[in-house]
């Protein structure tokens, strides 16, 4: 869905470690006809980056290559882009969608799609299969303004399993973000809450808009506007109960995709507003 973007700028500081880095390049414009990017994943094997668009837009998954000009498209007839959010691949190359943007937190259709890796050389995909989900702790819908917990833009697939971390838009932001987690298998589910995390209580500078992991598990990266949160030294899958780093990008935009292109190496996107982004970036971590 659209997302309400304001440009003013101030200084949030975590409660955790802090670092800075500038090691930040832009790479490429993308596509025109790309305007609203939500998500990448990225395929060594080819280079390719397969990125989707959020709300309002067509149900296709797109293809770019290294040089940022368009590869294919690729329509998936029997999935609706109610609101795509984010995409990932498992360590097969079957490519999986989030359906689950839900600014307003009264969706009761989340759902994810997957995508198998021999759909990818076609025009029109069929998705193989769809996990419908919902959070056991959301009673309301909508809930509280205070209790505006459900928007999920950021997922990754580790281990047979989806890992989501929740867009906090509750009244009164402090940061606070849920870790769910739900198993890579057709059929409706509930979602298991494994954790909650606070990044800083200024919305426009803390709020989170993607997420992804390494590929040897090792690093977990969720986006910002303007930072990354990178956590490591954990153990299984409790992300959070590791370290937790803010990383200065110094470059404030709509950031709305990260993946992993190595285990050091990550590639953001930004969606194009007031005459900024647009762009696919590079990052290397110390």
């Amino acid at each position: 869905m659209k997302k309400f973007f304001l440009l003013g700028v101030s200084i949030a500081l975590l409660a955790c470690q802090q670092e800075s880095n500038t090691n930040f390049k832009t790479l490429y414009s993308l596509p025109k006809k790309l305007k609203e990017v939500s998500g990448i994943t990225y395929f060594p094997e080819t280079n390719l980056i397969y990125t989707i668009e959020d709300s309002g837009n067509a149900n296709k998954i797109y293809a770019i290559n290294s040089d940022g000009k368009l590869d294919k498209a690729i329509t998936i007839t029997n999935a609706t882009n109610v609101d795509w959010e984010d995409i990932t691949k498992d360590k097969s190359g079957n490519i999986y969608i989030g359906d689950f943007g839900n600014n307003a937190n009264e969706r009761k259709d989340l759902c994810i799609y997957k995508v198998n890796k021999n759909q990818l050389n076609k025009d029109l995909a069929v998705a193989e299969y769809k996990i419908s989900f919902s959070y056991p702790e959301q009673t309301e819908f909508p809930p509280k303004k205070k209790e505006l917990f459900y928007d999920v833009e950021g997922f990754f697939e580790h281990g047979n399993y989806f890992y989501l971390f929740t867009k906090n838009r509750s009244k009164n932001f402090d940061g606070t973000a849920f870790i769910y987690k739900i198993l890579n298998a057709p059929g409706t589910q509930k979602a298991t809450k494994i954790g909650e995390f606070k990044t800083c209580n200024n919305y426009n500078h803390c709020v989170l808009t993607s997420a992804t992991i390494s590929p040897d598990g090792k690093k977990v990266v969720l986006l910002s506007h303007d930072k990354i949160v990178l956590f490591k030294d954990f153990k299984g899958d409790l992300f959070h109960k590791g370290t937790q780093t803010e990383i200065k990008l110094d470059h404030f935009s709509q950031k709305e995709a990260i993946v992993f292109k190595d285990n050091n190496t990550l590639l953001i996107a930004d969606e194009k507003t007031n005459k900024i982004g647009g762009k696919m970036y590079e990052f290397k971590l110390k």
